[in-house]
C-alpha cells in the first residue's frame, strides 16, 4: 500500500503577513495528499475549514461539520487540549479510469491529549472510498464524493443470531450455564501457545484486568494470528481481551448457547454467536449466573474498571451493534477503550468522534466480576 504521513503544520504567510495555504499539488496522488493534509488539521482545530475548497461532496462535509462539532464540544466540556495530532495515510485499493478515480483510503489518526496533569495518546484507524475527478486544464484533480466505511455500524449475522442469543437467555430459567467446562468436554482453543491453559478448574479464580488491557494493546491494530479474524470484529477482539484475563470459556458446542471458540474446522465456523456478536455478548453478559464469566449492568461509565465492557446501540432500537473493552482513564477517571472493526486505541468511550454514533445511541455499561 502506498502511505502518506502528514503531521500538525503552521500556516503559511505571504510577504504582507497574510496566512495563506500551500496550493493543492497536481496529479490526483497530490489531491489525495492534500486532502490528508486538511483531514490532518481539521482533527487538530475540530472545524473543517481547512476543508474548504477541497471536496465538492455537501453530504460529506456536512456529516464532517457534525462529527467535528461534536468533539469540539466534547473537548470544551472536559477542558481538553490536543497537544499534536499525526494522521498517516495508505491508499489500500484504487481504480482508475481516464475520467475518474475511486480509491479505497485508510487513514490512522494519533491524538497526543493533554487532560488534567495527565498525557495519552488516542489512535483510531479508519477508512474512507473517495472519488476524485480532473479540476481543470492545468492537471489538478478535487475530490468529488467521500464515504466513510462505517464498519462498527454493520453487526455481524443480523438479527438470526441476536434472535438465538434471546431464545438461550431466556432458556437459562435457573442461572444454568456455570462457565466451567466438565472435565472430558471437548477443549474450546485454537492454538495450545497463546493458550496453554485449560478451564476445568474447580475453585473460582481471580480475573485478571492488567492482561486484559495489556492484550488489548498489543492486537488493537493487527490480529491475532491465533484466532479467526472478522470483517466486523469488534466482539470478536473484546471477547479475546476478556478471555486474555482468565475468564473462563462456557463451552456447550453450540452457537446459539455458552461463551466459547475453538476456531474452524472442515470449513465450519466454531464459536458462538457471544463470542463473535455484539447483541448477544450483551444479553449473555446481562444474565446472573452464579459461577463463571459474570456482569452487573451498571448506571453510568464512571463506575466502570480496567477490563470491563461497554456495547452500543447506535438507533436506539434495542439491539446493539459495537462492544468496546476499557483499557485506561483520562484525568477525570473516565474510561478509554480499545476496539475493532474500526482499530481504536485509547479512545473517549462515548464516541461522538464516530460517523455511526446518532442522537439515538443508547449504551449498556457491564462491569465484570472479579471472582470468576
Amino acid at each position: 500500500m502506498a502511505r502518506i504521513k502528514v503531521g500538525k503544520r503552521p500556516p503559511q504567510a505571504d510577504a504582507g503577513g497574510e496566512e495563506r495555504r500551500s496550493e493543492p499539488p497536481a496529479g490526483w496522488r497530490g489531491a489525495v495528499q492534500h486532502y490528508v493534509q486538511a483531514c490532518n488539521q481539521a482533527e487538530v482545530e475540530l472545524r473543517d475549514s481547512a476543508l474548504a475548497g477541497i471536496m465538492t461532496d455537501a453530504d460529506h462535509r456536512l456529516r464532517l461539520l457534525h462529527r467535528l462539532q461534536r468533539q469540539r464540544e466534547r473537548a470544551e466540556e472536559r477542558d481538553l487540549l490536543t497537544s499534536q495530532c499525526e494522521t498517516r495515510a495508505a491508499l489500500v485499493k484504487v481504480n482508475e479510469s481516464g475520467a475518474e478515480v475511486s480509491v479505497v483510503l485508510q487513514l490512522h489518526l494519533k491524538r497526543h491529549v493533554q487532560h488534567k496533569g495527565r498525557q495519552y495518546t488516542e489512535e483510531r484507524i479508519e477508512r474512507e472510498r473517495i472519488w476524485l475527478a480532473p479540476a481543470g486544464a492545468d492537471g489538478s484533480w478535487r475530490l468529488t464524493r467521500v464515504e466513510p466505511l462505517v464498519g462498527e455500524r454493520r453487526p455481524r449475522y443480523g438479527h438470526a443470531a441476536a434472535d438465538s442469543a434471546l431464545a438461550e437467555h431466556r432458556s437459562y430459567g435457573n442461572g444454568g450455564g456455570s462457565g466451567i467446562q466438565p472435565p472430558g468436554a471437548p477443549r474450546p482453543f485454537l492454538n495450545y501457545g497463546v493458550v496453554p491453559r485449560i478451564n476445568t478448574r474447580s475453585r473460582a479464580s481471580r480475573y485478571r484486568r492488567e492482561l486484559v488491557a495489556a492484550y488489548a494493546d498489543q492486537w488493537w491494530n493487527e490480529p491475532n494470528p491465533a484466532y479467526e479474524e472478522f470483517e466486523v470484529n469488534c466482539t470478536n477482539y473484546v471477547s479475546q481481551c476478556v478471555f486474555a484475563g482468565e475468564a473462563p470459556m462456557n463451552y456447550t458446542g453450540k452457537r446459539e448457547s455458552g461463551w466459547w471458540y475453538k476456531g474452524r474446522t472442515g470449513g465450519q465456523e466454531q464459536w458462538s454467536y457471544s463470542w463473535a456478536v455484539s447483541n448477544a455478548f450483551q444479553l449473555y453478559l446481562s444474565f446472573p449466573r452464579s459461577s463463571g464469566m459474570r456482569a452487573t449492568p451498571v448506571e453510568s461509565a464512571a463506575e466502570l474498571e480496567l477490563g470491563d465492557v461497554i456495547t452500543y446501540d447506535w438507533n436506539g432500537d434495542g439491539r446493539f451493534q459495537h462492544t468496546t473493552v476499557v483499557t485506561a482513564f483520562d484525568g477525570d477517571g473516565m474510561p478509554l477503550v480499545n476496539a475493532n472493526t474500526v482499530p481504536s486505541r485509547h479512545r473517549y468511550w462515548d464516541y461522538k468522534d464516530s460517523y455511526a454514533w446518532t442522537e439515538q445511541t443508547r449504551y449498556r455499561f457491564y462491569h465484570l466480576s472479579d471472582s470468576m
